[in-house]
């Protein structure tokens, strides 16, 4: 009888063992290119106004102004940031402090793409195309008014707090 317990719980160890735990991440890489008219008016955008960035080849810009020294976001990471959002008209769409995000899949593309390019303590400008952005949709606020319009490139700021 002690033997066929103990094989039980040793069957058991190891099935469970086996199992798959869901860490609760559900990101999905989807390396998402920006069409090409709209890198073509991003780039006209930054030129004429005499911004210098790094182009991404998926299509964003960015321009790194502290690279930080702490860890690298990861696709799972949990991450702390605060950032301004706003248009190529100036008008601020977005500002938070401290704002968590359980993981780079929950972000708009051109952020799961480029908050990796930092680390924590790290802080950049972002200039991201409609397909990376918001698309073709208006992005609306709680009382259904248009905050950013569609197929609007927007800029941020963002400094990233911290990694987990």
């Amino acid at each position: 009888m002690r033997i066929f317990l103990l094989c039980v719980l040793m069957g058991s160890i190891v099935f469970n063992s086996c199992i798959k735990k869901d860490s609760g991440c559900n990101y999905t890489d989807v390396n998402t290119v920006a069409v090409s008219n709209e890198q073509a008016q991003l780039k006209t955008y930054l030129d004429t106004s005499g911004i210098t960035a790094t182009k991404d080849w998926r299509g964003f810009y960015y321009s790194v102004t502290s690279s930080g020294s702490g860890d690298t976001a990861k696709p799972c990471s949990q991450i702390t940031v605060s950032y301004k959002g706003w248009l190529t008209n100036g008008k601020v769409f977005d500002q938070q402090t401290n704002a968590v995000f359980t993981s780079l899949g929950s972000l708009i593309d051109g952020w799961r793409e480029a908050m990796p390019l930092i680390k924590k303590g790290g802080r950049m400008l972002l200039y991201i195309p409609p397909s990376l952005g918001y698309g073709p949709k208006n992005l609306t606020d709680n009382a259904g008014n248009t905050v950013v319009p569609s197929n609007s490139i927007i800029i941020f700021d963002i400094n990233l707090v911290n990694v987990q």
